[in-house]
């Protein structure tokens, strides 16, 4: 069975000219290994669809790595944007539409008598949370989960996606850096642990008593297979990290306002002390949000903990964001169905194709965003240490490459992020595609 040979000259044209003048080519190092084999270039998007610089076609997936919760360019976001940037781009000053998105987002956010704060990236906004951490309760490491990521900085780049031969023992893991150049200085400070683990959590306490600031997590961790946490585990993890002395942070950079209007936490009913945001909130404009307990925000509001930024609440992702939460807000519950109802349909959709192939298409998560792996033994992912043990990442990544040849683009890293712009035709695009690459793989 043959696929499409989609023409990508124009492409690869572009590619070449921005290698001279770019490092190597791309502003994001995810970028590079963009299925297919070839970075691609775009020209526009709207909804669901992408069209590439020589005019092929997709069914997009990857919405911005997972901002596009209403798909591309959603004519009320950019109405509102382009209404409320006449009035100025960045003011270096407050202005009443933050104050209005922050009292919604306030409101949004299960932590009781929470205050924000907003910045412009998912990484900028852990930095923050962890620097809060470390300030509130005069410690200086923290706790992290392998296979948990939070952001490209030295501080937290650590023990993401280790190589196995280099992670360690399970019970007391390395600490490995994700890139060369990193500050050797950083590693002391980060304890990595197994997710869904109490004991193991425990004994990293143990191992460092009286030194961990925080425990900083994804609730639903969807950088790795968009594992749910085991029934209990967040509860566990809030009543050691408080026995301990320690806060508890939840990432909620890609969970939050994606899987409820609450995020995680609304989810799972669960609070942490500090929780952090970005993507969805506005919708594809950048912008990030640290929500926590008064007591703990207030000496970031003091001066105590310094946080800056020029592009802090600038004009426009202040309006993409009320834009983002006024439509949430005025659609409840019902946007949310929609969205996970879509989802599952293609997750069933791609589970019925797999076993027609028979083929080992594993998927864990959610309607709103779940994630593909190729799993030998078919169990259930739990942890970091599971995905890396048992499922094959370069046969996703030549699954993803068919999908592209049929106008499919899923991501590098198998999340894949449903918007409400999705239609059932073409979910059933999807589950058709899916089943030809398949039958060629």
């Amino acid at each position: 069975m043959s696929a499409p040979n989609l023409n990508r000259q124009r492409s690869r044209e572009l590619m070449e000219r921005s290698r001279r003048v770019v490092a190597g080519g791309i502003s994001s190092q995810i970028r590079l290994n963009e299925p297919g084999g070839e970075p691609l270039f775009f020209d526009r998007s709207e909804g669901a669809l992408m069209w590439d610089a020589d005019g092929n076609e997709y069914i997009d997936y990857i919405q911005g790595m997972g901002p596009n919760i209403f798909g591309h360019a959603p004519e009320f976001v950019s109405n509102q944007v382009s209404e409320d940037m006449r009035k100025g781009y960045v003011f270096a000053a407050q202005f009443e539409r933050e104050l209005e998105v922050a009292e919604m987002a306030a409101d949004a956010v299960p932590i009781e008598d929470c205050t924000v704060r907003f910045a412009s990236s998912g990484t900028e906004i852990d930095q923050l949370a962890l620097r809060l951490a470390r300030g509130y309760t005069g410690r200086t490491k923290y706790i992290r989960f392998e296979g948990h990521y939070h952001g490209w900085m030295d501080s937290v780049n650590h023990s993401v996606h280790p190589p196995i031969d280099e992670a360690g023992n399970v019970e007391s893991p390395n600490v490995v850096g994700e890139s060369a150049g990193m500050d050797p200085g950083a590693a002391s400070q980060v304890i990595p642990c197994q997710w869904n683990d109490p004991d193991r959590l425990e004994a990293a306490f143990d191992r460092n008593p009286g030194q961990v600031a925080a425990v900083i997590m994804e609730p639903i961790n969807a950088n790795t297979n968009c594992i749910m946490p085991e029934p209990g585990y967040l509860e566990a993890v809030n009543e050691i990290a408080h026995r301990h002395g320690a806060l508890v942070i939840f990432d909620e950079v890609i969970t939050g306002f994606r899987v409820a209007y609450g995020g995680a936490q609304e989810l799972l009913g669960i609070t942490p002390d500090l929780a952090t945001y970005a993507k969805s909130i506005a919708a594809g404009f950048p912008i990030a949000m640290l929500a926590g307990r008064r007591d703990i925000m207030d000496i970031l509001g003091s001066g105590e903990v310094y946080h800056g930024g020029s592009f802090n609440s600038n004009v426009m992702s202040i309006s993409a964001a009320y834009a983002t939460l006024n439509h949430l807000k005025s659609e409840g519950d019902a946007f949310y169905a929609d969205l996970n109802r879509r989802g599952q349909r293609l997750i069933e959709g791609l589970r019925h194709v797999a076993m027609e192939t028979e083929t080992d298409i594993h998927i864990q998560g959610l309607g709103s965003v779940f994630g593909i792996s190729f799993n030998r033994s078919g169990d259930t992912i739990r942890n970091y240490r599971d995905h890396a043990t048992k499922c094959d990442d370069a046969r996703y990544i030549q699954f993803a490459s068919e999908m592209m040849r049929e106008g499919v683009r899923l991501s590098s890293n198998g999340r894949v992020h449903m918007s409400s712009a999705h239609t059932d035709e073409q979910v059933d695009q999807t589950i058709q595609a899916a089943g030809q690459a398949l039958s060629r793989i």
